[in-house]
């Protein structure tokens, strides 16, 4: 038996209309296959997975670990540009909390909202899901977190026989913008407005007192998706899957799909094999942020004031502009800022187009950059290399402007240009393994990217550039 006890959630307290409760449906012979020590500590938990009895039962959900059955959320949003009406949690179950952050299961059975779907998750995904959502957290971007990976041999099938498995999922929250436009759209303004005052009570506290507190929350949203997005931007992440219902009222990253990060740049990049249209291509993100916070904005407008509302729209664009501004010249070991930034910026990415050069490589080269050197090794990743000698000599001249230490401006450079990010190629290999039975990999590539800016030389293999067969390779929504 598990020692493990859940506290009730505190999404319980909006009452039945909110959600459905839900029982996970039993696994057999369910296998542990990683256990986040370091977020287990901060729950209270132990860090070993061994001095917990029971405990892939428990996060398989064969197990009650808390004294109510889980729940399932019930909301509503727009996939691909579309409004799709009621979705809800149909795969998830939110089991409780600990240390104030909710606990949830990925993969446990069928809901209320599951759509005809089986309700579970395989193993391919699931390893995809646990490891990104450690490495975005090793990088420093906002986003759910995952305690524990459980597999079994049970059979499901997606395009072909596969293995099922459960993610456990942390966050302080799952409120996504769909649970305000399903109330919105259901006319139902008192559980909107119910909703809205649980999320500032419990998440925005500190906007209680001020003179519209909904208008309050909407422009923090608003500015910490700006940011959000800066950050994937910066380190070259592609959701795949910006729908508004995999959009975080907390401005986390949320819901890992067919996401990817880039090897060479592309603006018009889609890791979603499933988005023929390239609405969420990596170039399109910010755009898309735009789009959901609107959506968000008119679920809210009973609480709002129109014309309030749409002023704080308008600032997102100049919000992201600024954030991705501080984190470009960060990588770029700038420390003032210029009127002519965003001309450096933009002739940097149109070097990078046409040969693809390789965005997380790049980077972390262009940290070694000699201002009284040649810089070769940086230069041959440019198809024009004297296009880039043009671009460089404008780029010296801006260091030297700065008139920053040189060695202390690439040791900056070097603290915000990972080395280490999970390529597509590195899920897939630890994917393979683990369907082969060798869980190894996952575990080794989990300590990788706890580290993404450390050196690490019995790694030095992973921040190479990717095999030619990596080309291949497909991901989309089915998971």
């Amino acid at each position: 038996m598990s020692s493990i006890l859940l506290r009730s959630s505190r999404f319980r307290q909006l009452g039945a209309q909110f959600y459905s409760e839900v029982a996970a449906e039993p696994l057999p012979e369910p296998m542990l296959i990683a256990w986040n020590g370091e977020l287990a500590t901060s729950l209270g938990l132990p860090s070993d997975a061994g001095s917990v009895p029971g405990l892939a039962d428990a996060f398989v959900g064969n197990q009650a670990i808390a004294a109510e059955s889980p729940v399932a959320t019930v909301y509503s949003g727009h996939q691909f540009g579309v409004w799709a009406g009621q979705l809800g949690d149909g795969r998830a179950m939110l089991l409780g909390e600990l240390a104030g952050q909710e606990i949830q299961l990925k993969g446990a059975g069928q809901t209320p909202y599951s759509r005809r779907a089986d309700g579970r998750a395989v193993l391919r995904s699931s390893i995809r899901e646990y490891l990104c959502s450690e490495a975005m957290y090793g990088l420093g971007i906002p986003t759910t977190r995952a305690l524990a990976l459980v597999g079994s041999p049970e059979a499901v099938w997606r395009e072909t026989r596969e293995t099922a498995a459960v993610v456990t999922r942390v966050a302080p929250s799952f409120l996504r913008f769909g649970h305000f436009e399903h109330f919105y759209y259901q006319g139902n303004h008192a559980a909107l407005k119910a909703l809205a005052d649980f999320a500032i009570t419990h998440y925005f506290p500190h906007h209680q007192e001020a003179a519209n507190p909904y208008q309050a929350m909407l422009d923090e949203v608003i500015e910490r998706t700006a940011e959000l997005i800066a950050d994937w931007q910066a380190v070259g992440f592609c959701h795949g899957v910006m729908n508004t219902d995999n959009m975080s009222l907390l401005g986390l990253t949320i819901d890992y799909g067919p996401f990817g990060f880039l090897d060479g740049f592309d603006a018009g990049h889609i890791c979603n094999h499933s988005d023929h249209s390239g609405r969420y291509a990596y170039g399109m993100q910010p755009e898309i942020g735009l789009f959901n916070l609107n959506c968000l904005a008119q679920s809210l407008l009973p609480l709002l004031d129109r014309d309030e509302a749409i002023a704080a729209l308008k600032r997102y664009q100049g919000e992201f502009e600024t954030a991705l501004a501080d984190r470009l010249r960060a990588k770029l070991g700038l420390q003032l800022e210029d009127a002519n930034d965003w001309q450096l910026f933009t002739r940097l990415f149109e070097l990078m187009q046409p040969g693809h050069a390789d965005w997380t490589i790049f980077w972390r080269a262009l940290c070694r950059f000699d201002t009284a050197g040649l810089n070769e090794p940086i230069r041959d990743l440019f198809v024009d290399r004297e296009a880039f000698d043009a671009w460089a000599w404008d780029y010296k001249a801006r260091l030297t402007l700065e008139g920053r230490d040189q060695e202390q401006r690439q040791t900056a450079m070097l603290a915000v240009n990972p080395k280490y990010v999970l390529r597509n190629h590195l899920a897939e290999q630890a994917i393979r393994q683990a369907k082969a039975g060798d869980f190894s990999e996952v575990v080794r590539l989990q300590l990788l990217l706890k580290q993404p800016f450390d050196e690490q030389p019995e790694f030095e293999a992973y921040a190479g550039l990717p095999p030619d067969w990596a080309s291949e390779l497909s991901v989309s929504c089915s998971s």
